[in-house]
């Protein structure tokens, strides 16, 4: 038998179909969208197929039969009619000024035209597309199709720019609000992007735009769920296992711990990365394979600009308002976060309408926090995992001293532009550092502002930690014993071992510590 073959980077429905590559079947909910509604929208985070849902639908609009064998559109679809299809493709450009999206919409537009003709007094792009939707109609009598992918790229990659982000937006409406003049000539219509963004933005006149990106009927309809797993990938975790030296039983929890846990609405089931999962399949090896293909620097910048306490994105509580939709004028990054995949919906309180999110699985957490290490502390990128290897090790063989004056160089030439809320940014470094270690150890944390009350627990130690700022490392062993924070672990077996810190801003480090065991 020949090996299987992973889809890994094949977008292309048609491509991955005829060389035999592994599809696990959507098409049911396709035929479910393309026969109970015509404009849709859908936000999914990267490599999560949507690039490929696009191109299936693609070729199911172009009738091609032939690729649908064996799938359930196959006995689903009876007519398989051709339709004319504008296949717009955003994510194939950088947007590093206006030119750059006028000359990617003007090259598609012209393409169109080739095929169905222009007219001069057509001047504006938005007038073009319209003009060539029209003729593609009268021309082969059928309404046509419109698939957008990665509709948001202009968007999210200026961000950091709030004026050429407008100029991106006053470009996108008019040219997106065609589908609702034209809705007399669409037989259907697909936007897809990692983000929605709203109120003023580039779907304020498109109101005939159905979201799917929280709709409980479309929630598989990209990404891999564990009853796909267990219904079409048992050899593949097989094999896995039997590579890593595992029980097929190991190798699935694995699975499960590094990859599932997105959950786009609530009260469903969680869905598995597909890129991490087919790698690490192709690979036969876990790894943080959606990190490796790169984290976009938008959102660290987005976390710095707002100031945003890193506390709170563990453990935000946010409306369906605020996560179906992000607003260019806000400056709450949790939204972009959530959308871009990492973060996702782990609670909902159903009386008030909010959710508690957190990070997915481990891959996003580890890879996320490692990934804000180095815009925060002082530490070199290629070194920070390094780094956090030799806190644990510290850690685990009881070496206090080690531990902290490795965190000491953390907080060394802190920036003077981070100086003006020190506070917040010995919080943030904090956060991080003790996120990451706990990946390794047992962390167990409250936070108020300005201070942190931390247990971390190893196979030998129960380490109780209370920080101060601006205090003194006395005055935190003393609130240790006063308040009996080692009393829970007097029977446990483990030494106890209780540090009281002191954090000063007129140094921007930590000034000095305390250990008692």
């Amino acid at each position: 038998m020949s090996p299987r073959l992973y889809p890994i980077g094949i977008q292309n429905f048609e491509s991955l179909r005829k060389d035999g590559y592994l599809y696990i079947d959507k098409t049911a909910l396709i035929h479910q969208m393309v026969t109970t509604g015509r404009y849709y929208f859908l936000s999914r985070p990267r490599r999560f197929g949507k690039s490929l849902l696009i191109s299936t639908l693609e070729a199911y609009f172009q009738g091609k039969k032939e690729l649908f064998e064996g799938l359930a559109m196959a006995s689903l679809e009876q007519e398989w009619l051709e339709y004319p299809i504008f296949h717009l493709d955003l994510n194939i450009s950088k947007y590093a000024s206006v030119t750059d999206l006028m000359d990617i919409l003007n090259r598609n537009v012209t393409a169109w035209e080739e095929l169905y003709g222009s007219d001069s007094s057509e001047r504006s792009l938005p007038l073009r597309f319209a003009g060539v939707i029209q003729r593609a109609y009268k021309q082969t009598g059928r309404r046509v199709v419109i698939l957008v992918d990665e509709y948001d790229k202009p968007l999210l990659q200026t961000l950091h720019d709030e004026d050429l982000q407008g100029e991106m937006r006053s470009i996108l409406k008019p040219f997106y609000g065609v589908l609702k003049t034209m809705d007399g000539c669409i037989r259907f219509a697909l936007l897809t992007g990692v983000t929605k963004f709203g109120k003023v933005s580039v779907f304020s006149d498109l109101n005939n735009l159905e979201d799917i990106s929280m709709d409980e009927r479309y929630v598989t309809i990209c990404g891999i769920t564990e009853a796909e797993i267990k219904g079409q990938l048992m050899e593949d975790v097989q094999n896995l296992a039997t590579n890593q030296g595992l029980t097929v039983e190991a190798a699935l929890r694995e699975l499960k711990e590094r990859y599932d846990g997105y959950h786009f609405v609530e009260n469903t089931i969680g869905i598995y990365n597909p890129f991490s999962l087919l790698n690490t399949f192709t690979k036969r090896k876990f790894g943080d394979y959606w990190f490796e293909t790169g984290t976009p620097t938008y959102l660290v910048e987005l976390l710095k600009r707002t100031k945003y306490d890193l506390y709170d994105m563990a453990h935000a509580e946010t409306s369906a308002d605020v996560l179906n939709s992000i607003d260019a004028t806000s400056y709450n990054p949790i939204p972009v976060i959530y959308q871009s995949g990492y973060l996702t919906i782990k609670d909902y309180d159903s009386r008030f309408g909010y959710y508690t999110l957190g990070f997915p699985n481990r891959e996003v957490e580890e890879g996320f926090v490692k990934y804000l290490l180095p815009f925060y502390a002082n530490v070199n990128a290629a070194k920070s995992a390094f780094e956090i290897s030799r806190f644990v090790q510290s850690v685990e063989r009881g070496d206090v001293d080690a531990f902290l004056e490795r965190l000491q160089s953390f907080f060394a030439d802190t920036p003077y532009e981070l100086a003006r809320d020190l506070e917040l940014h010995y919080q943030n470094v904090l956060f991080i550092v003790f996120r990451l270690v706990g990946l390794y150890t047992q962390v167990e944390y409250h936070t108020n502002r300005g201070r942190i009350d931390l247990v971390l627990k190893t196979d030998r130690y129960i380490y109780i930690m209370e920080f101060k700022l601006n205090g003194t490392a006395e005055e935190a062993m003393r609130q240790i014993e006063e308040k009996g924070y080692a009393e829970p672990f007097a029977h446990d077996g483990r030494e106890v071992i209780k540090v009281g810190i002191n954090f000063s801003s007129a140094v921007r480090n930590i000034e000095r510590w305390v250990v008692n065991s």
